[in-house]
């Protein structure tokens, strides 16, 4: 699967640098299982799943036992969006994923320069669609 071009920015380029860290992060985690030789762990993607899903929002909740990850495709102009996924943690896990994130996008970082934080990019709050008359 091929993802944006390495100097591209912008919504398309974060998620797929997001969506590559995940896979780092499952890799990392399961590192010392796969060292010890009597718990091996061998990890199959589907075709499916290893497509991926493009999403460009991730609106993230938690209770007190959970934290649950909907990644989200919102088209410009277009009022009504769709969870392309959910991923549901436990508050252990989604502690592990952030670290392995923070760490990667420093690594990341590190290799291609700083990445520009969305609150530095001036998003229309319409996404290009019409605006509201009163």
């Amino acid at each position: 699967m091929e993802g944006p071009a390495r100097t591209e920015s912008g919504p398309a380029f974060l998620w797929w640098t997001a969506y590559r860290l995940c896979l780092i992060f499952v890799e990392n985690y399961h590192m010392a299982d796969q060292q010890l030789p009597n718990n091996q762990l061998n990890i199959e993607i589907s075709e499916e799943v290893a497509e991926g899903q493009y999403a460009n929002l991730a609106i993230i909740t938690h209770s007190h036992a959970e934290f649950v990850i909907d990644f989200v495709n919102v088209m410009p102009g277009t009022p009504k969006s769709k969870v392309r996924s959910r991923i549901i943690l436990t508050p252990q896990h989604a502690k592990r994923f952030m670290k392995a994130l923070v760490e990667n996008v420093g690594r990341f970082e590190a290799a291609n320069g700083k990445i520009q934080d969305l609150e530095e990019v001036q998003l229309p709050m319409n996404f290009g669609g019409p605006t509201a008359q009163a």
